[in-house]
């Protein structure tokens, strides 16, 4: 028997079962397309899809049944894509949308792959994104929070990757509604994790890691460079591609027009730098010196002009300020290792000397590169009151971001606010 034939006389025989009954048990008169099948008590109603193959969809009660025909009804009044809807999976939408982000960096894509490949592919990615609701997508985040103990951070950024997924299969007419919208909202409401929140290094805190990096035989040679960071806010992409070209000494200006970033792009063999420009065009912006980071600058204009630096060359770009022994720019990953060996290196010698001292050791937090944006940040908004002067110099595109993030006023800082506030009311009570 040919396949066709056979697949054409099993159909008749499923559908002979169901038409052996037009009622169900209750006496119901069922519709054209709807049956009820004895032998396990389940109504079915059946279907051709737009390439004309026979579909089947089950309930266990009628009126169960006859919702799923309107959703499909709705669906095909909607002008839904319906056979997509029966193939697409999450995974294949989520391909699809990456192929629309042309703009975003090559190290960006990596980190989004990473993702989504290591959360959401093998798991819900997997599904049809058609039969993926609101209620299985507050189960996969919690499940992720709980169970597999991600931080709410991490499952934001999973959100941040899902909800453009599933807009674009809305936009594509597969879908009606994007499942994930207010997800992490509601999720935070729950307060299962509490958001980490970075915090900047105090006025103290800076001195002595400064103050200690100074003085010390082997870590003198970081002072400059974290001068800068510290100094200036800039990012570390930003940061570790300063070239000559960008600074003006006697103006006392950085002109930030481009990154760097390390990773390895498709067909290479190894990873690399790559050049960028920022992201947004608030990015390419005007940072003004201060005494200080002008003074580091000429320090590391001194040490390039002693030693026998060979300039390396990243995409066209050459020129670098800041470089390691093996005349390479600085790896970001390089510098948190350094940081955290300065850090660790003054802990244990003020542990020791507290110890003989007979006092409690003042400790330095552990923190990585961009608490030294941070810590700018922070002491920015202090003293200026003006956001958009602030988010300007931070090269932030919306003010908000500024304000979120880093607008974290200090207790000194509250404390200064206060006396002025009394001094004010001293006249009225």
């Amino acid at each position: 028997m040919k396949p066709c034939v056979f697949v054409h006389v099993m159909s008749s025989l499923i559908i002979g079962e169901y038409m052996a009954s037009r009622k169900d048990s209750r006496g119901r008169t069922l519709k054209k397309g709807e049956f009820y099948r004895k032998s396990d008590k389940r109504f079915c109603y059946s279907y051709k899809d737009p390439l004309g193959r026979r579909r089947y969809i089950y309930d266990r009660d009628l009126i169960g049944l006859r919702e799923k025909e309107e959703e499909l009804l709705r669906d095909k009044l909607d002008g839904l894509d319906l056979y997509r809807r029966s193939t697409a999976t999450l995974n294949s939408v989520f391909d699809r949308y990456m192929t629309t982000k042309y703009e975003i960096l090559g190290s960006t894509e990596i980190g989004y792959l990473y993702s989504y490949d290591h959360y959401v592919r093998d798991s819900i990615g997997k599904r049809l994104i058609a039969e993926i609701k609101y209620t299985d997508i507050m189960t996969f985040y919690l499940k992720l929070l709980t169970e597999d103990d991600l931080g709410i951070a991490t499952v934001d950024n999973i959100q941040s990757l899902l909800h453009p997924t599933f807009e674009l299969a809305v936009r594509d007419e597969i879908l009606r509604k994007n499942p994930t919208t207010d997800a992490i909202k509601e999720i935070s409401k729950k307060g299962i994790k509490k958001r980490g929140k970075r915090t900047g290094l105090t006025k103290s805190q800076l001195k002595t890691y400064m103050g200690y990096m100074a003085t010390h035989p082997v870590y003198s040679k970081w002072w400059p460079l974290f001068v800068v960071l510290f100094g200036t806010g800039l990012r570390a992409g930003e940061f570790v591609g300063l070239t000559w070209d960008d600074i003006d000494l006697e103006k006392r200006t950085i002109n930030v027009n481009h990154s760097l970033s390390y990773y390895k792009k498709k067909g290479e063999k190894k990873s690399r730098f790559h050049l960028h420009r920022p992201k947004t065009e608030a990015g390419i912006r005007v940072v003004p010196m201060v005494d200080s980071v002008k003074m580091a600058f000429e320090m590391a204009k001194e040490e390039l002009e002693s030693c026998e630096y060979e300039q390396p060359e990243v995409d066209g770009l050459t020129n670098f300020i800041f470089l390691n022994k093996n005349s390479k720019v600085h790896n970001p990953q390089t510098l948190n290792r350094e940081i955290k060996d300065i850090v660790a290196h003054y802990n244990k010698l003020e542990e020791e000397c507290a110890a003989k001292e007979k006092r409690e050791p003042e400790l330095l937090p552990k923190f990585s590169l961009h608490i030294c944006r941070h810590t700018f940040a922070t002491w920015l908004c202090e003293v200026c009151t003006n956001i958009k002067v602030i988010a300007s110099i931070m090269g932030h595109k919306f003010v908000t971001t500024t304000m979120d993030i880093y607008a974290d006023p200090s207790e000194t800082k509250n404390q200064e606010v206060m006396a002025m506030l009394g001094m004010n009311m001293d006249d009225v009570f």
